[in-house]
């Protein structure tokens, strides 16, 4: 076996040694290929398989199960790990029925899921709250079953949460405009569990990695959309890779102590908004999206008090960044020069340049700062 001490994302949840999750998304998946496959065979298949974006393929028990005239439901239990989700143990159900021809992939917001009644969210008003990546996950296995046994492929998916509108009240989704329930998230399938201190450590653990390796270039990044936009721009290997998540403050702190040549910060605009005006822990339930803040970088970008009032009132940072973006004021690099510049002040003088780069819920960059 070898000795080799390895650094990168894997190797800071190895470090941990929290186990790992599965997102409401890849519950929903599994769900819908049980239930398409009943409704196609005949039988669900129990436990049930499905590849995740990145390749993995686990398997997953199924709770209920109904076969019905044109209709079939199953239905998972969402294991967290040792996540702290407020939906961990929730009931997953999904009902697929046959559509007609050429009618495509519908979604219906059951029981328990959300419907976006607000704009600035990545789905339109009157959608239910099934996110971009779910979606295509069930689209794909949608398509993977009616291919394995003869179907079109033409259903509607209706999925469901037990006690979801309750436990959608401990989220942000009321305040967001998603009301009815919780949404069904996820883009990589794979909940990442974070405990604070067992998160920083793991930071830690990744910067002595990357420094003993020889990485001059290092990169701290949100999650695996920023990760991949990193390795796009710089070509870093996976040791340069530290999984800051939320913990901003830990990677620059332990960088002014421990410094290396070059540090990017990469993460979604919203989130890096909220390091830019000062917070060093972006978890929603520790800070929120300032948008009077937002409105105020927007009026030094040469945006009018309409345009800096329509910011303030916006539903979300996404909102905000679309709104500026569409007059021309460039917001995203505003966050990522004041973010960069936040940055700094906490490395106090050591000898680390820094850039970031704010991309949006597709991993398109939205901005981003010169070095310095």
């Amino acid at each position: 076996m070898s000795s080799e001490v390895k650094g990168g994302r894997r190797a800071q949840l190895e470090h941990t040694g929290l186990r790992p999750g599965w997102t409401t998304g890849a519950c929903a998946t599994a769900a819908t290929t049980a239930a398409y496959t009943a409704l196609l065979a005949g039988e669900f298949p129990d436990p049930v398989t499905i590849t995740l974006p990145k390749g993995q393929t686990p398997s997953f028990a199924l709770a209920v199960e109904e076969l019905g005239d044109g209709h079939a439901m199953a239905g998972v239990v969402k294991d967290a790990g040792d996540d702290p989700d407020v939906t961990h143990g929730a009931l997953v159900r999904v009902t697929v029925r046959r559509l007609p021809a050429g009618a495509g992939v519908v979604f219906r917001a059951g029981p328990g899921v959300g419907t976006i009644t607000r704009p600035g969210l990545p789905l339109p008003v009157g959608e239910p709250a099934v996110n971009p990546v779910p979606r295509q996950m069930m689209r794909d296995h949608v398509a993977e079953v009616a291919a394995r046994h003869g179907g079109s492929g033409d259903v509607e998916i209706t999925v469901s949460v037990d006690h979801g509108e309750e436990i959608a009240r401990s989220t942000w989704n009321p305040r967001l405009g998603i009301l009815g329930g919780l949404s069904i998230l996820g883009t990589t399938g794979i909940v990442v569990p974070y405990s604070c201190s067992a998160w920083i450590d793991s930071i830690r653990r990744g910067v002595d990695v990357a420094r003993a390796a020889g990485r001059r270039h290092v990169a701290g990044c949100t999650g695996s959309t920023s990760e991949k936009t990193v390795v796009a721009e710089y070509g870093l290997p996976e040791d340069a890779l530290l999984d800051m998540g939320d913990f901003a403050g830990a990677v620059l702190k332990y960088i002014r102590r421990h410094p290396v040549d070059r540090l990017t910060i990469c993460g979604g605009f919203a989130k890096l908004s909220k390091l830019a005006a000062g917070h060093l822990d972006l978890h929603s339930a520790r800070s929120q999206v300032d948008k009077g803040f937002l409105a105020e970088l927007a009026r030094r970008g040469g945006a009018d008090e309409a345009l800096a009032a329509e910011v303030a009132d916006a539903n979300t940072g996404l909102a905000a960044l679309q709104s500026c973006q569409a007059a021309g004021v460039p917001l995203g690099d505003l966050v990522a020069t004041t973010a960069r510049d936040e940055a700094l002040a906490v490395l106090r003088g050591a000898p680390v340049v820094v850039d970031v780069i704010c991309i949006d819920r597709a991993g398109t960059v939205v901005g981003r700062s010169a070095p310095a």
